[in-house]
C-alpha cells in the first residue's frame, strides 16, 4: 500500500517565502520538472509537453470553468501530465489533493497540517479495507474542510477515478466537481480540477451531459517522444521504427524496452490483454479487415454500433477525434491523417501496435 507515490519521487525546490504569491507566468522557473519511471530502473524527468505547460498556466490563473477532463490513448501520458500539474500548482501556492485509486496513490499537499493528517488516515483506512472509492467521494469534504479554514487556491487532480465510482456514477461525480466550482459552500480564491480517463465508455457517459470540458490528449509529438526514446539504455530499435510501431506512445516504447525490443512478444501481449479471441475475430472478421486498413470506416461505414463499442471499452480506438483546432486539445494535437500511424480524421487506432494485434489476431483464425 502507498499513499504517497513511490515512483515519481518528486524533487522540487524548497518553498520560498511568498511563493504562494507566484505569477503564473514564473511556472517555467519556479517548478523543477518532476521525475518519472518510465520501465523499472529507467528514471527520467517529465519530457516536453510545453504546450500543455502553457494551458496549465492558464487554468492556474482564471481557474477552471468546469471540470477538466483529459482522455485519450493508455500510456500516453496523461498520468504523467497531472503529476507534473500536481507538482506546478503546489509551487503556485494551490493546495493540491492528488488521487490516483487504481494504484492506490492519495496524497494530500496542503498547508493545513490537520486536514493533510485526516485526509492520509482517511485513505490508509480506505486501502486497508479495499474501498478506495470512499477517497474518491469524500475529497468534497476534505475540500470543505480546507476551505472552512481559510480561503485558499484549491486544486483536485483525479487519475481514472471513475473505475473506483463505478461508470453508472461517473457523471454524477463530475456533477458533484462541477458543484464544487459553481456553488461552493465556502468561498475560495481560484480553484483547478483536473480529471482524466483511457474509457471511451466513460467520456460518452459524461459527454451526455454539459457538466464538464472534454479535452483529449494525444500520444506525445515526434520530437518530445525522440527524447524520451533517447533516454533509454543500451542497444535499441531505430528511432524510425520505434516511432513507427509506438505512434509516440510512451507505454508502448516501455513494452518494448521491457520486451528487449521484441516486436512480436508485445503485439502477442496485447492480443491476450485486448481479448482478441478467435469468436470475436470470426464474428466481425469482414468489419475488422477494413477498419485495420482505415479506421475511418468506424465513422464513415456501416460499421455495427456493438463492435465499435467494443473497440472503444477494449482501448483499441479512440472513436469521435476532435477537431484538431489546438485549442480542443491538451498539448498537440495529432494529423488529421497519417495511414502509416492509423490516425484519421475522426477515428484512429490508439497506437500501430494496438493495430498490428488485430491484425495478428485476424491472420490467425
Amino acid at each position: 500500500m502507498h499513499l504517497v507515490a513511490p515512483v515519481v519521487h518528486l524533487r522540487l525546490r524548497p518553498r520560498l517565502p511568498g511563493a504562494g504569491r507566484l505569477k503564473c507566468a514564473d511556472i517555467e522557473s519556479a517548478v523543477r520538472r518532476i521525475a518519472l519511471e518510465l520501465v523499472p530502473g529507467v528514471k527520467t524527468e517529465f519530457i516536453d509537453r510545453d504546450r500543455a505547460l502553457a494551458q496549465l498556466e492558464e487554468w492556474a490563473q482564471k481557474s477552471t470553468r468546469f471540470p477538466i477532463v483529459i482522455f485519450g490513448p493508455e500510456g500516453c501520458g496523461k498520468t504523467a501530465f497531472l503529476r507534473q500539474s500536481a507538482a506546478a500548482l503546489r509551487e503556485l501556492g494551490y493546495e493540491v489533493f492528488y488521487l490516483h485509486p487504481l494504484d492506490k496513490v492519495f496524497e494530500a499537499e496542503v498547508s493545513l497540517p490537520d486536514v493533510k493528517k485526516a485526509f492520509l488516515e482517511f485513505a490508509e483506512r480506505a486501502v486497508a479495507e479495499e474501498a478506495v472509492g470512499r477517497v474518491v467521494w469524500a475529497i468534497f469534504n476534505f475540500v470543505r474542510k480546507v476551505l472552512k479554514m481559510r480561503k485558499s487556491k484549491i486544486a483536485i487532480i483525479a487519475d481514472d477515478v471513475f473505475q473506483a465510482t463505478g461508470l453508472d456514477k461517473a457523471a454524477a461525480y463530475v456533477k458533484g466537481l462541477l458543484s464544487m466550482i459553481e456553488h461552493p459552500v465556502y468561498e475560495y480564491e481560484s480553484i483547478v480540477v483536473l480529471v482524466a480517463t483511457s474509457e471511451g465508455v466513460s467520456r460518452r457517459e459524461i459527454g451526455r451531459h454539459l457538466w464538464a470540458e472534454l479535452r483529449p490528449m494525444w500520444n506525445m509529438p515526434r520530437e518530445g517522444f525522440r527524447q524520451l526514446y533517447e533516454r533509454l539504455p543500451g542497444p535499441k530499435l531505430p528511432f524510425e521504427e520505434a516511432w513507427r510501431r509506438t505512434g509516440g506512445n510512451p507505454r508502448v516504447l516501455g513494452m518494448l524496452y521491457e520486451n528487449k525490443w521484441d516486436v512480436e512478444e508485445v503485439i502477442l501481449h496485447l492480443v491476450r490483454e485486448k481479448e482478441l479471441t478467435t469468436g470475436f475475430v470470426a464474428k466481425w472478421r469482414k468489419w475488422l479487415e477494413e477498419v485495420v486498413d482505415d479506421p475511418e470506416i468506424l465513422w464513415t461505414g456501416d460499421v455495427p454500433e456493438e463492435l465499435i463499442r467494443w473497440l472503444e471499452t477494449k482501448n483499441l480506438v479512440v472513436y469521435n477525434m476532435y477537431d484538431r483546432r489546438p485549442s480542443f486539445w491538451v498539448d498537440q494535437p495529432p494529423p488529421e491523417k497519417d495511414p502509416e500511424l492509423g490516425i484519421s480524421k475522426n477515428a484512429a487506432w490508439q497506437t500501430p501496435m494496438h493495430r498490428e494485434a488485430v491484425k495478428r489476431a485476424l491472420s490467425a483464425v
